[in-house]
């Protein structure tokens, strides 16, 4: 064959040197796992404010994480307890102290960022104890925080303590209350809302 009539050979294509060639860390993990968010930095994470899709991801971020913390730290339960997910007090220290480790483990951070963590991590062990102290759950029961009621207000029912059977189990049943809670003041909010379209399209000024 004459080689004329051969075909062109193709030309090298050069690596994108631009292209990482790390792969991508999953979001969500293992359950015990201590890394975090690769696509943004960190954020303060605001509870009261999150979405049902949203909660439903950062409750298992943050499981996953103190799960982590647990383990690394040998945190007992007079600081770190089983049902500390049912505890509000101890849901926004735990978040606050995940959002400053996201910070200071970022790759762009400067070297000091980890000691900064750990020197807030020593007084943020010592308000986890006060909030575990006052709240009364252990390491195999626990209660509602008690909450003090103001002349006027309406009393607040007793706090029922009841024994801890199985903590994961727990937890999957709190997450899935708290997103179906989020999901319906989300579905009643966008009813009213469309009920409110509705009407101005029916009454128009």
């Amino acid at each position: 064959m004459d080689p004329s009539e051969l075909p062109p050979a193709p030309e090298a294509v050069e690596p994108d040197s631009s292209a990482s060639t790390s792969r991508e860390l999953p979001r969500l993990g293992t359950p015990v796992n201590a890394g975090g968010r690769v696509s943004a930095p960190p954020r303060p994470i605001n509870w009261n404010l999150l979405t049902s899709e949203q909660a439903e991801i950062e409750w298992l971020e943050l499981n996953s994480w103190v799960s982590w913390l647990k383990l690394s730290y040998g945190l007992t339960p007079a600081v770190l307890p089983p049902l500390w997910h049912r505890h509000p007090e101890l849901v926004w220290e735990l978040s606050a102290l995940h959002c400053h480790w996201l910070g200071a483990y970022d790759p762009e951070q400067h070297a000091s960022g980890p000691i900064t963590w750990h020197r807030d991590f020593t007084e943020a062990r010592m308000r986890l104890r006060e909030w575990v102290q006052a709240s009364g759950t252990r390491i195999d029961r626990d209660r509602p925080t008690r909450q003090t009621t103001w002349p006027g207000d309406t009393p607040y029912p007793a706090a029922a303590e009841a024994p801890i059977v199985d903590r994961d189990s727990d937890f999957v049943e709190f997450v899935k209350a708290d997103v179906a809670s989020r999901r319906a003041d989300e579905d009643a909010y966008f009813k009213l809302l469309a009920e409110d379209e509705s009407s101005r399209s029916c009454n128009p000024v």
